[in-house]
């Protein structure tokens, strides 16, 4: 069996220290039902190997470790409202396998839409700000979440290959194929997702036109309400 979903209610020592006990965060919260871990096998380490070798990157050992207890990640919850179950949270971290380069066909190919190239043009320096990744061999970028769509969440090599564990980010591709910087390291990133509750979105809270009202609207409760002051702790850290 390779992955199998946890009945709403049910634990494991080893998932709870994995969600940093937000399982039983959100099980308790008015509104909120259905909360599921799909259970993963951990990575063996020929698997690590052998992407390493495939991508001529190493692994951030965070990284490393996190695929050691667990092939993946995805957490989902739902809210009910007025009788009607709506799906609402989900948090995903893809497993090794889709843990793919990302490449101008993976992106998002539409009529008339500016090449890879013109995006390079277009990309301005900002001070403030880690140097953005290339599209070209100078960066090396794989998809960490493909966010339902709304963008891609993606470890950046950022000196190309051979890709060193030193040298990795985690940034924020939105859908205008704009980067956003996200956090440092794997371990950074992981436990802002986990903060943000896989809220719809959550991703453009980096980015300067913050989350859409379409996505604050999907929700019965505010994006602030559900995640009181957990955001700002995790920032402060």
């Amino acid at each position: 069996m390779e992955e199998a979903p946890l009945p709403p209610g049910s634990s494991k020592p080893h998932l709870e220290k994995l969600t940093l006990g937000v399982t039983r965060i959100l099980e308790s919260s008015p509104g909120v039902t259905e909360v599921t871990i799909i259970e993963k096998l951990p990575a063996e380490r020929h698997m690590i190997s052998s992407w390493e070798q495939k991508n001529n990157c190493v692994m951030p050992e965070d990284m490393r470790n996190f695929y050691l207890m667990t092939n993946g990640f995805r957490m989902t919850w739902n809210v009910k409202l007025d009788e009607n179950i709506i799906p609402l949270g989900s948090m995903v971290i893809n497993g090794i396998s889709k843990l793919t380069q990302l490449s101008q066909s993976s992106l998002y190919s539409l009529p008339n839409a500016p090449t890879l190239a013109d995006l390079e043009d277009d990309d301005e320096g900002n001070e403030d700000q880690p140097e953005k990744p290339h599209f070209d061999s100078r960066s090396v970028i794989f998809e960490l979440d493909s966010c339902n769509g709304n963008g891609k969440v993606c470890l950046v090599y950022k000196n190309g290959k051979p890709g060193l564990p030193h040298d990795t980010e985690i940034w924020f591709l939105d859908r205008a194929l704009y980067w956003h910087f996200l956090t440092d390291t794997f371990t950074a990133y992981y436990r802002l997702l986990i903060t943000h509750l896989g809220l719809p979105q959550w991703q453009y809270a980096f980015t300067s036109y913050g989350i859409s009202p379409q996505a604050k609207g999907a929700s019965p409760y505010s994006h602030e309400e559900i995640m009181g002051s957990q955001v700002t702790e995790v920032r402060n850290q």
